[in-house]
């Protein structure tokens, strides 16, 4: 029998996927400084970049918000779950 709990932690487990946005999300942000640097080399305006770039910043910050919360949540239910 599956306890509501289980498939409480289950679901939780499924969204930890946030881990690999997370890390194409390094990347996206290493590509976008390289560039940004490439093009401030060469003389162009960054400004544009730097408003991705910041974005891009803002977005990994969220994730990794989300991934925290899911932890504090598998946790909890870790806790609460009878041995």
């Amino acid at each position: 029998m599956i306890c509501a709990s289980d498939t409480d932690r289950d679901d939780l487990i499924d969204h930890l996927a946030v881990e690999r946005h997370i890390v194409l999300g390094r990347s996206h942000l290493a590509r976008q400084e390289a560039l940004i640097a490439e093009l401030d080399r060469d003389g162009h305006d960054t400004t544009d970049a730097i408003a991705i770039l910041a974005t891009l910043r803002s977005s990994q910050g969220l994730l990794k918000g989300e991934r925290e919360r899911i932890l504090r949540e598998l946790k909890d239910l870790e806790q609460r779950r009878p041995t």
